[in-house]
């Protein structure tokens, strides 16, 4: 900056000053008051007195302006959550400052944000001040509108209408109709596949007051393709599946089959034996997805043969998609399968493992044992 700029930079600021000083004229006579009780004047040589006082108290009040931008405001664990509701103006937010003992009054704030632009360029939201903030870091946190970040999360096996209800039931996001019908929604994210179960990653996502949850749901789609993609560059060869999406599908049945996440490359293993020699999957999760509501609880030998598109007990193959929303580690798994020679496996009842057989003889040995 050269020293015309400087010089007009200063007159502004100046002006600015006086200005804002004029308006709030009885704060500022009550603070020169002050000061001015504390200098000794005597009758002698009053004039010069006076013009010494009038100095100081000049350079007392543009040190007080000059170093406020940079204090460290009185923040603490119960006054640190800040909301600025829409509408709100600088005056109504100084003095919700002022209100949790941050602000001591509001008078050097707003000619800071006066002078430096930002008084009519604050935003709404939800603001967490952290303890050694300064009134210019609290501006420029105002006026970018950094606010809180909220989190919202997709947990692995969990559907697609189970997530987009809990979008919806979210009163922080906005834009509900974007995503309130399948058709919508696949128009807003410009998805060919005809149905849109596990084509979004499980994962923690965060967001600002007011953002539109259709924006979660981009991000959280272009994850699961990025994701998808990254796995089938280092798939293993000569695996059973057509293309990406046919993984997708088997990731997300072995999600639904784990109880420990270490046995989901023995679970892919076992299903892709199965696919190499045309055999069932017979998944007990697909034939509890395709019974969606009438599943009850617990799944039941008339359960298995009641036949839908989804139940790999009536029918070979695979089901026509997902099942739920796979994370990364059972995708990998479905992509690089371990090398065994189980074909069938049964939950040893802890909740956790499963028993893998060879044979039928051998698993059903393991059935006898495992779910007396």
């Amino acid at each position: 900056m050269n020293l015309i700029d400087l010089k007009l930079k200063f007159a502004k600021i100046s002006n600015t000053a006086f200005v804002f000083l004029k308006k709030n004229k009885p704060i500022f006579i009550d603070r020169i008051k002050k000061i001015k009780s504390t200098i000794p004047i005597s009758k002698n040589s009053i004039s010069e007195k006076k013009l010494l006082v009038t100095g100081i108290l000049a350079a007392i009040f543009f040190l007080w302006i000059l170093s406020y931008p940079f204090i460290s405001l009185d923040v603490d664990k119960k006054n640190a959550f800040l909301e600025v509701k829409k509408g709100d103006n600088l005056t109504q937010v100084a003095n919700k400052l002022v209100k949790k003992n941050i602000l001591s009054n509001i008078f050097r704030f707003k000619l800071l944000a006066k002078l430096s632009n930002r008084s009519e360029s604050i935003k709404s939201g939800h603001y967490y001040l952290h303890y050694d903030i300064s009134p210019n870091e609290l501006l420029t946190l105002l006026e970018n509108g950094e606010g809180v970040l909220y989190p919202i999360t997709f947990i692995e096996g969990t559907t697609l209408q189970e997530n987009l209800e809990k979008l919806k039931n979210n009163k922080l996001l906005t834009n509900v109709d974007s995503y309130n019908s399948i058709n919508k929604l696949k128009i807003n994210l410009g998805i060919q596949e005809k149905l849109l179960e596990g084509l979004f990653f499980p994962d923690t996502y965060y967001f600002y007051e007011g953002t539109p949850g259709i924006d979660i749901l981009k991000e959280s789609h272009k994850l699961m393709l990025q994701k998808l993609n990254n796995a089938w560059k280092n798939k293993t060869p000569n695996l059973p599946y057509k293309n990406k999406y046919e993984a997708l599908i088997v990731a997300s049945i072995i999600e639904k089959e784990l109880g420990s996440r270490d046995e989901a490359s023995l679970i892919a293993g076992v299903f892709v034996n199965r696919l190499r020699v045309g055999m069932p999957l017979q998944s007990d999760p697909t034939v509890i997805y395709g019974m969606q509501d009438q599943f009850e609880g617990n799944i039941t030998k008339q359960d298995l043969m009641r036949d839908t598109i989804y139940n790999t007990y009536t029918r070979n193959g695979l089901p026509p998609s997902p099942i739920c929303l796979p994370g990364f580690d059972t995708i990998e798994a479905a992509l690089n399968p371990a090398e065994t020679n189980a074909f069938y496996f049964v939950a040893k009842g802890d909740n956790k493992t499963h028993h893998f057989s060879n044979t039928l003889k051998e698993h059903n040995k393991a059935v006898r044992k495992y779910q007396r």
